[in-house]
């Protein structure tokens, strides 16, 4: 908890207390469902939550954002994004049911209330439209690009003082080859410019706009 404390100093004591029940909560969970690997369960705040929120650090959204998380596993990036901003609704959506029960279950226990779920896959949605998709190491980036543009709304839907609707992805690694099979040019973002530990070495934020 303490390193989210060392980047971040406008916590009100609702998020503070939300932060601060993450750990107790996720560890119990994963005695009973291996959501987080058990080497990386003692680093849950530097590598699993100050990492999701490297999105926050670049991206200010404004109230009523709509963002779905793309396989969003445990609960990453999109659960403690949804507590840093309780005025921007998130939709978590992961093909693994016993992973969303946890999401949702952790969700409940700190009273989150902009924080919705869905057992599928992303390429079956049809029927919403969102803002901003993230997703972290899910997929490589031509497929995750496949998904999430038809969810993505158009450019001049974007809320005024947003980024243009996009993907928002956490990756790491050497991405070239990646990046040129996409077809893409995202802007991409070094997390370690953003947090200075050592654990972000290679380790990326990209946005691509629609």
């Amino acid at each position: 908890m303490d390193i989210l404390l060392k980047y971040f100093s406008d916590f009100t004591p609702q998020q503070t207390e939300q932060f601060a029940a993450l750990e107790p909560l996720y560890r119990d969970w994963n005695q009973k469902i291996n959501v987080i690997s058990r080497k990386d369960i003692d680093s849950l705040y530097e590598r699993h939550v100050l990492h999701s929120l490297s999105i926050a650090a670049a991206f200010e959204w404004r109230p009523g954002t709509k963002v779905i998380d793309i396989g969003c596993g445990g609960g990453f990036p999109g659960l403690p994004l949804a507590i840093y901003y309780p005025q921007v609704t998130f939709h978590l959506v992961d093909s693994i049911a016993k992973k969303l029960t946890v999401v949702t279950q952790i969700a409940d226990a700190i009273g989150l209330q902009n924080l919705t779920t869905q057992h599928t896959r992303a390429e079956a949605i049809r029927d919403r439209k969102f803002d901003f998709a993230i997703s972290r190491a899910v997929a490589a980036l031509p497929e995750l690009w496949s998904w999430s543009k038809p969810l993505l709304k158009s450019p001049h839907q974007a809320i005024p003082g947003n980024h243009p609707p996009g993907l928002i992805c956490l990756k790491g690694g050497d991405l070239n080859e990646e990046i040129q099979q996409s077809g893409c040019r995202p802007r991409i973002l070094r997390v370690k410019d953003l947090f200075p530990e050592p654990s972000f070495e290679e380790k990326y934020l990209l946005y691509l706009p629609k």
